[in-house]
Parts: structure tokens; C-alpha cells; sequence
């Protein structure tokens, strides 16, 4: 429903549970969501460069991908659809100045 500042609480409360618990796996994955929902995860991000105008799910699948992912791999990672996937992708490469998925590891070393 689109309702990403009041799936924050939520992800928040869900994250510091799982951490209680020593659940790291949904730990993790409750981090990735918040970030992709726009929330402080207690991360740092370096703020720098062209990576940091990619949103935190942007991040999330350029990251993947640079690791030579497919599409598919990083859908079922994520829990999202092989064409949201491509669709970041798509939205991603020009911010990063790159045209291929192949370029991505030399723009997230950099």
C-alpha cells in the first residue's frame, strides 16, 4: 500500500526483536527492508561518490548484481519480482554512469 513511513515502526520494533533473539538471518533482512523503507538501520553509509545517489534498495540490488547475480538470483534473494529487479537496474545505471551490468564492480570498488 505504499505506506513506507508507517512500515518503519514496525521494521524497527521487528529488527531490535530479532536482534534480541540472535536471529541474524531475520535480523538482516529486517535491516534491508528498513533501509529500502527509508529508515536508519544503525549503518553507515559513506555518502560519497556516485553510489550514494542510489536508494538503499537501488544499493541493495547493484550490490547483487556487481556480484554476477542474475536477475532472478537477486529476485529471490530480495523477495521481489525478476522485473522489479530490472527495473532498479535500469534506474540505477545512468546515476552510476555505467551501461552494462559488467562496469558495476569497478563503480562500487571506486
Amino acid at each position: 500500500m505504499r505506506r513506507q513511513i508507517d512500515a518503519r515502526d514496525q521494521l524497527r520494533s521487528a529488527l531490535e526483536t530479532f536482534e534480541r533473539l540472535g536471529a541474524h538471518p531475520w535480523a538482516g533482512r529486517a535491516r534491508a527492508e528498513l533501509a529500502a523503507a527509508g529508515g536508519e538501520t544503525g549503518l553507515s553509509v559513506r555518502e560519497d561518490g556516485p553510489i550514494s545517489l542510489l536508494s538503499p534498495q537501488e544499493r541493495e540490488v547493484v550490490r547483487l548484481a556487481a556480484a554476477g547475480a542474475s536477475n532472478r538470483e537477486i529476485a529471490a534473494q530480495l523477495f521481489l519480482s525478476p522485473r522489479t529487479v530490472g527495473h532498479h537496474l535500469y534506474r540505477a545505471f545512468p546515476k552510476l554512469g555505467v551501461g552494462s551490468r559488467t562496469e558495476l564492480a569497478a563503480v562500487l570498488d571506486s
